[in-house]
């Protein structure tokens, strides 16, 4: 017999963190159904009506944080330190929203050029009207929110779908939406697996943004290809750092090491490869290994690194790192991890380019560092996956140009994923990473469909009739030569 409901479990202690429904796609249906109905009611509210509920839910997440803290660490497993971070974020992403739609959505007198003087132009930007998300577990509040407030704040009702590791998460996130005056069927929550991900897809909605795996965002892209349903995917990363020779190394190797381990290396901007120059490359990794040592997972609240949530990536950690060393990579702190989902830290070195762990996603708290001759070989190297989605560059002198060089959507220089806390920035990538934009104004248009006006104002020189004299054409000619011949 088929479940009809699931438990989230906690990474944590192997608790049950509440119970849930396993959506079929008949509720998914009805869900999208009622969602229609309701986004007419949310989009008449304006621009200024929605920023007062959106406005309202921001306060509402604020005057709960602890709460919500609580929930992401039970889900997650990760630390208090860095749910709170994590929706510190998302908190700032809602504000801009909120605040950045009406400027950038509303509708704008555009030029209409010689030919059509006589016509005025404009653009502004429609909201799709239902808008599914599917979110991922690393960052169940942060990431999601990426596409949920900007698809709010352009005009559309939302059906969420979040992953089956955090549906608390996105269950509470609706809630408070509720509490701060939301209609219910503008925000709501689909609960289950693959096949609820898969029947929102299938429900009609008008657009689905995505984030998760590459080979799940395949299938998402197959699903909606059924319908012409548009999609926005954010997927997968193997985000490289490069080292050049007049960096400062303390803070490269700070950075390092707070991208490939923050959240348990569960990161998909994070980083999992750093190109070091040769100058400094052994002051580099030991900087690197020293702060490594540092850390410790585990599950109490003293442990800087919580357990990986989702259990099968462990696997994928041990495979990669088993694969670096066997082909010859040095384990410069750590090794190949044992059993459990509480994965220590590992940082490897001298790792042969054709390993797993350098150019498949790793998802978990590996580093490779690798020593090269130039900057122009770390470029080469970086871009040689088939992942793009961000990457980070130390450099005093050539920090702009190496970043302009590398292949990705972000690309940090001096700090790393410092660009996925500025909400007017557009996030996304290319390649196997994805496309489409969520943030800044690139993502707020990316949940609203433009549209063209032109308004005759007189008439002059009347292109669009089949009474189009000689004499027009030749003056048209004429105009046309002058300005462009």
């Amino acid at each position: 017999m088929t479940a009809t409901t699931f438990s989230s479990t906690s990474p944590l202690d192997g608790s049950v963190v509440d119970t849930f429904p396993v959506h079929r796609p008949d509720d998914v249906d009805a869900a999208v159904d009622r969602a229609r109905r309701a986004a007419a009611s949310w989009r008449a509210l304006g621009f200024a009506g929605r920023r007062r509920v959106l406005h309202a839910w921001r306060r509402d997440i604020v005057a709960h944080l602890d709460d919500l803290i609580s929930l992401v660490r039970a889900e997650t497993g990760k630390p208090r330190g860095d749910a709170r971070l994590e929706i510190m974020l998302a908190l700032d992403h809602l504000a801009w929203a909120a605040t950045h739609a009406p400027r950038t959505l509303r509708r704008r007198r555009v030029g209409s050029g010689v030919l059509m003087l006589n016509q005025h132009a404009s653009v502004g930007y429609v909201p799709y009207g239902v808008v599914g998300v599917i979110g991922p577990w690393n960052y169940p509040v942060f990431t999601p929110m990426g596409s949920l407030a900007y698809a709010l704040a352009a005009g559309n009702a939302v059906v969420f779908k979040p992953s089956e590791y955090t549906p608390g998460v996105g269950a509470w996130l609706q809630r408070a939406f509720v509490r701060a005056g939301g209609a219910a069927d503008v925000f709501s929550v689909v609960t289950g697996f693959g096949e609820t991900g898969a029947a929102l897809c299938r429900a009609g909605v008008d657009k689905v943004a995505f984030t998760g795996s590459t080979a799940t965002g395949r299938a998402v892209m197959a699903a909606c290809a059924e319908t012409l349903t548009p999609v926005v995917i954010e997927a997968g990363g193997k985000d490289a750092l490069l080292v050049d020779e007049d960096a400062d190394l303390a803070a490269a190797a700070e950075a390092a090491v707070w991208g490939a381990y923050s959240n348990a290396g569960q990161t998909c901007i994070g980083i999992e490869r750093v190109y070091a120059h040769a100058q400094v490359y052994d002051r580099f990794v030991e900087a690197v290994a020293e702060r490594t040592r540092e850390l410790r997972a585990g599950t109490g609240d003293d442990a800087t690194l919580g357990p990986l949530t989702m259990p099968r990536q462990a696997d994928v950690v041990r495979a990669h790192v088993a694969d670096a060393l066997a082909r010859g990579a040095t384990p410069r702190v750590g090794s190949v991890p044992g059993a459990g989902t509480t994965v220590q830290p590992v940082l490897l070195t001298d790792v042969d380019e054709r390993s797993s762990a350098v150019r498949d996603e790793t998802f978990g708290p590996t580093l490779v560092v690798n020593r090269v001759a130039s900057m122009d070989e770390a470029i080469e190297k970086a871009n040689a996956v088939r992942y793009g989605l961000s990457g980070a560059v130390f450099s005093k002198r050539r920090g702009r140009e190496l970043a302009l060089r590398l292949r990705g959507g972000m690309i940090a220089i001096n700090s790393v994923i410092s660009f996925a806390a500025i909400p007017s920035l557009p996030f996304g990538g290319v390649g196997d990473s994805g496309f489409g934009r969520i943030h800044g104004a690139d993502g707020l248009r990316e949940f609203a469909y433009p549209k063209a006006l032109t308004r005759q104002r007189f008439p002059l020189l009347t292109l669009t009739t089949m009474r189009r004299t000689p004499t027009v054409d030749h003056i048209v000619e004429r105009i046309i030569r002058a300005l462009y011949g």
